[in-house]
């Protein structure tokens, strides 16, 4: 009768035992009782704790990755995708293997990062395989022979023929792209200098620029004739042929071109006197 009670008493301790370990904080755990008891019962409030945990493991690694990436890539976007690598490395994570959570972790949160990256990227993956592959062998001609590597040494060193190879250069044109909020060099003061702030604007007209030009136009043609005038006209701004030129003003193209070069010679003439009247004045 003894021995019975002692049987049944025996299991309500163990029990009683391990409620009061469940009750007992996470923080004064070991980490291999937290292990133990989420493959036991993987609750949401230890899975949160775990997440927590080692939240730090996937801001290292997104920091790292991001040293070698352009700076409109969001630190706080590969972070994020390093967070489901790490909930994703916490539901497979099987402490009997006997390795340690941060060894098995690292590369599923680096490959959810990687997963990230290629799926913001434009360009296809054969693409950038491509592209690879060209300038590698581009280096290594380059480093044996300390010199320029000409087309026709890259495609032998990938043992392509002309047409391949082209289709492969014309693949690695496009793999270039850059975001006009990209920093665009460091400054002096609180707020960065973006691509955007310093990118011209074709479409706009300066009109210092404007003035500059006419005030240039009128200095080549003062002093020349009408013919020779719009000779200079025609050729310099409005970007005509010798031919086109000889056809608007009915004259031949070789004497078109003999004007324009006493044209020429007569500015540089000019132009020689003007610095010998200024030399006294330095």
């Amino acid at each position: 009768m003894t021995a019975t009670k002692s049987a049944v008493k025996d299991p309500a301790r163990k029990v009683s035992r391990k409620r009061s370990a469940k009750k007992r904080p996470y923080e004064e755990m070991e980490p291999v009782e937290w292990w133990t008891e989420y493959a036991e019962t993987p609750s949401e409030a230890l899975r949160n704790f775990l997440t927590k945990q080692y939240l730090h493991l996937v801001r290292y690694n997104a920091e790292r990755i991001h040293q070698r990436l352009p700076d409109e890539v969001d630190v706080d976007d590969l972070i994020q995708a390093g967070f489901f690598g790490l909930v994703d490395a916490i539901g497979g994570f099987d402490l009997g293997k006997g390795v340690k959570f941060e060894t098995y972790c690292a590369p599923r949160i680096r490959g959810a990062i990687l997963d990230e990256l290629r799926s913001m990227d434009w360009v296809p993956r054969l693409v950038r395989h491509r592209t690879a592959r060209v300038e590698g062998a581009r280096q290594r001609i380059e480093m044996e022979l300390g010199r320029k590597a000409t087309d026709q040494e890259i495609a032998a060193k990938l043992e392509l023929d002309k047409d391949e190879f082209d289709k492969f250069k014309r693949d690695s044109r496009a793999t270039t792209i850059t975001s006009i909020t990209r920093k665009a060099y460091p400054s002096d003061g609180g707020r960065d200098v973006r691509e955007i702030d310093v990118i011209s604007d074709e479409t706009q007209v300066n009109p210092v620029r404007l003035i500059q030009r006419k005030d240039l136009k009128d200095l080549m043609t003062k002093g020349l004739s009408r013919a020779e005038r719009l000779i200079v006209i025609l050729y310099y701004y409005e970007a005509m042929t010798m031919k086109e030129i000889g056809l608007t003003l009915d004259l031949s193209e070789s004497r078109v071109s003999q004007m324009h070069s006493s044209i020429l010679a007569r500015l540089k003439a000019q132009m020689q006197h003007r610095m010998r009247e200024l030399e006294p004045l330095k």
